[in-house]
């Protein structure tokens, strides 16, 4: 469930309020967007997984809410996690080019 914000590296770009299936979000002018329905959350990462700052943070418990400390997960590099498993984002190497395991099957055509 989506549940961090991050005011202070959000850069106000509104992709996870774009990207999010299930509109939790909502737009502010001048700030960043807020987490308006959050139960309305499938967590599915699309938005962490989009935030070009890794600014958001969704728990994996997806049916209930849990109390996140902003400060404790950028300490713990638990912030921005998806995005850099996935090799999303600039000087990233993409997960499928780390994958190995085709290595053990032969291909023919």
């Amino acid at each position: 469930m989506i549940e961090l914000v991050s005011e202070s590296r959000c850069i106000q770009c509104n992709i996870c309020v774009t990207v999010c299936p299930t509109n939790v979000f909502d737009k502010v002018s001048n700030a960043p967007p807020t987490i308006a329905r959050k139960s309305d959350c499938q967590t599915c990462y699309i938005c962490e997984l989009y935030c070009p700052v890794d600014a958001l943070f969704v728990a994996p418990q997806a049916d209930e809410s849990v109390a996140v400390d902003e400060e404790c997960l950028v300490d713990s590099g638990l912030l921005g996690t998806y995005r850099k498993k996935l090799g999303w984002g600039r000087g990233r190497t993409p997960s499928a080019q780390r994958e190995q395991s085709a290595k053990f099957f032969k291909y023919s055509p």
